[in-house]
């Protein structure tokens, strides 16, 4: 049976994108299954840095036709494997987005989950991941404009046939107005991750800082994309999304278990 193909995909750059696919990669490692993500960022490859590995091939060798998927495949902490890319323009320029059509099809049938790490924006690039995907996770942070990206690639997603699963808020605090942009996404709030400046900036967040608020939100939003890979759930509008109002409050609060009368805590949800 071939693997699920997930694309992790955003509108704007530094939204959180590989960090979410890696989190949620090493769960669902760590879960049973065989996973492997690959960094098809083709202008901005990060994900061998984020995660301190040398792979001998790179994901912009396979797409110019210099190495094959096998030669590429690299060992990650917590048993992840990764396929990263090259952050040189020479490789950028060589690299072919077209030929990624054959490197998931080729890693669909070695994995249970293959997680597709995407670039920003709204170029060919990003749109032939969206394309070959089972469901789009997409990411965003409470910016304004983060939201309103986030929005159009959806879009784009819809345009050829990328099914959306939903999104995630990365980086709220007490003051993210969640309800407002749930409302504004016009499909399912999977998740909010906490930010939380007080966890390790080693990655995986989950496997170096296991008790962090950010890694318990990894975990529980891995947890539910392993009932839509592999047990056929479906998300929907009335989808409970993965928050805990506890993740932002302060030791004094919790200690006082203090609310408020909106509904909320700290204009959390309005």
């Amino acid at each position: 049976m071939a693997g699920y193909v997930c694309t992790i995909a955003g509108g704007k750059g530094g939204v959180g994108k590989t960090t979410t696919a890696v989190n949620v990669g090493a769960v669902l490692q760590e879960l049973g299954h065989d996973v492997v993500v690959v960094d098809a960022d083709l202008g901005m490859a990060n994900l061998g840095s984020m995660l301190s590995v040398e792979p001998d091939k790179s994901l912009h060798e396979i797409l110019a036709g210099n190495a094959a998927v096998s030669e590429a495949l690299t060992d990650a902490p917590g048993g992840l494997t990764v396929i990263p890319g090259e952050q040189s323009l020479e490789a950028f320029a060589d690299a072919d987005p077209a030929k990624l059509r054959k490197v998931i099809k080729t890693l669909r049938n070695a994995y249970d989950v293959v997680l597709i790490d995407t670039g920003a924006g709204l170029s060919h690039e990003v749109a032939v991941p969206l394309g070959l995907a089972d469901g789009v996770v997409l990411v965003t942070t409470p910016d304004d404009v983060a939201v309103g990206d986030t929005v159009k690639t959806a879009e784009l997603a819809n345009r050829i046939d990328g099914p959306v699963t939903g999104a995630i808020i990365n980086r709220a605090t007490r003051h993210t107005d969640v309800a407002d942009i749930a409302d504004r996404l016009e499909f399912p709030l999977l998740a909010v991750i906490p930010d939380d400046p007080q966890a390790t900036t080693d990655e995986p967040l989950v496997l170096n800082a296991p008790e962090s608020t950010a890694a318990e939100a990894y975990r529980r939003l891995a947890e539910m994309l392993e009932g839509v890979f592999f047990e056929g759930a479906v998300v929907d509008d009335d989808v409970d999304a993965i928050v805990d109002e506890e993740w932002f409050l302060d030791d004094e609060e919790l200690d006082s278990d203090s609310d408020d009368d909106s509904g909320g805590v700290f204009g959390l949800f309005n």
